[in-house]
């Protein structure tokens, strides 16, 4: 019993936590429900023809770029034969749009010359195309932010060389063509790794952040221009919105109403276990952030769905074993534990298909899955863990005195073997001493 009491209060404590996080974090929502910008994109390389392959490859290059950057939910497909369309929810500012997948990440170092007796910098072959990541952190010393960089391998025997020669001497980063620091070589530096300290100033913290956004979201396969743009409103709107939070309300409450009725007291413990999985599920979605659009929400009403089939498994068997003339203990057991395999089994299906369909899917298709996903995985903690829990500190020490609470009758209880059960957990299953 205390380990129970124990959960019990691990529960309520997730419960207190999930509210928290409900109220303070902000819903993300898709381009159909809070519109966006739309943008057409055009490829242009130099020397070439545009080819299926190249294509591909760019949409790859904006879809990577633009999700890397915080924007969930993007939409990018193809027009004709060299054109990309690119929808970005909740981004109406068209110059911030242009910004997620037009600018470059061109860092570069250069060393001193002199040229005509002035100081000047001077282009090496060490850029950001020999780098492995960006990293954000901060400085040890100041607590300023700065960008940690690890070079490839042949950027580190590049990085290694130019720091030899300019032992003493600052070497200059520039970033998209601005100069961020200069440090003075003291030696040479043989492991890869350089440090971006934005000077005497340092960086803001977004500076930074998106310095190293655009780092590791590298260069665009293919020249691309943008030859269209403009803001899109939301497909479905407020409307939809609140239209389905009436659908998921009252299809909830028929779902709540009919486990209260047919399975009686069992039937409310699970409606109150089906409220929590809500706000774990919900309080997830916003700290991921999972942005939602309305097939995420139909994902996430029929995870719902999912949650209340493992309970009506385990109501079932439970009272299957009752019937039998097990004790309320051993049946509650029975029923959790024997239904368990079924449970898992058909989730485990579910969580594969959408597995396929996040990986193969559009964008819509892959916010509908992982809804459905986490859905199923949080329900299975609600059906298994909070259930039985909240089963075993109601019904675990008592005896089915009124077995209409079980919605049965007392005619349909069998007489099981009587005896005196010694250990709880040894009568699990029936096992007596």
């Amino acid at each position: 019993m205390k380990n129970k009491l124990i959960l019990f209060w691990v529960i309520i404590t997730l419960v207190i936590t999930a509210t928290v996080v409900i109220f303070t974090k902000p819903t993300k929502l898709g381009l159909d429900l809070v519109g966006g910008s739309r943008l057409v994109l055009e490829a242009n390389p130099t020397n070439a023809q545009v080819t299926p392959d190249m294509m591909s490859s760019l949409q790859f290059a904006i879809e990577n770029r633009v999700n890397k950057l915080g924007v969930a939910e993007t939409v990018v497909q193809r027009s004709g034969d060299k054109r990309l369309i690119v929808e970005i929810p909740d981004v109406s500012d068209l110059e911030q749009a242009k910004a997620y997948l037009g600018e470059t990440a061109e860092l570069d170092f250069r060393k001193p010359v002199m040229k005509d007796g002035m100081p000047e910098w001077e282009a090496t072959d060490l850029t950001g195309k020999d780098l492995t990541r960006a990293n954000l952190s901060t400085n040890s010393q100041n607590g300023q932010w700065v960008v940690d960089l690890e070079f490839n391998g042949a950027g580190t025997k590049k990085f290694a060389d130019l720091t030899k020669q300019l032992v003493g001497q600052p070497m200059a980063i520039f970033f998209n063509g601005e100069l961020q620091s200069a440090p003075v070589i003291r030696e040479a530096i043989t492991g890869g790794r350089a440090q971006i300290s934005g000077g005497d100033s340092g960086f803001a913290y977004e500076e930074a952040k998106k310095m190293v956004d655009l780092l590791n979201a590298g260069a665009l396969p293919v020249p691309a221009k943008i030859v269209e743009e403009n803001t899109v409103g939301p497909t479905l709107g407020a409307d939809s919105i609140a239209k389905s939070k009436v659908a998921g309300a009252v299809g909830l409450g028929f779902v709540m109403l009919f486990m209260a009725l047919y399975y009686r007291a069992p039937g409310l413990i699970a409606d109150v276990a089906l409220i929590i999985y809500g706000i774990f599920l919900f309080a997830l979605f916003k700290a991921i952030p999972i942005t939602l659009t309305l097939a995420g929400i139909a994902g996430f009403i029929l995870s719902i769905g999912m949650a209340v089939d493992a309970n009506i498994l385990i109501f079932e068997r439970t009272k299957e074993e009752l019937k039998a003339g097990r004790t309320l203990f051993t049946a509650i057991n029975s029923g959790f534990d024997r239904a368990f395999t079924s449970i898992f089994d058909s989730n485990m299906t579910t969580i594969i298909t959408c597995a396929i369909l996040y990986c193969c899917g559009t964008s819509v298709v892959k916010g509908f899955a992982l809804t459905l996903a986490v859905g199923v995985i949080v329900s299975m903690f609600s059906a298994i863990t909070i259930t039985r829990n909240f089963m075993h500190l109601i019904f675990g020490t008592g005896k089915l005195v009124h077995p209409e609470w079980f919605g049965l009758k007392k005619s349909e209880i069998n007489e099981g073997f009587q005896s005196v059960e010694t250990s709880r957990e040894k009568a699990k299953f029936g096992i007596l001493d």
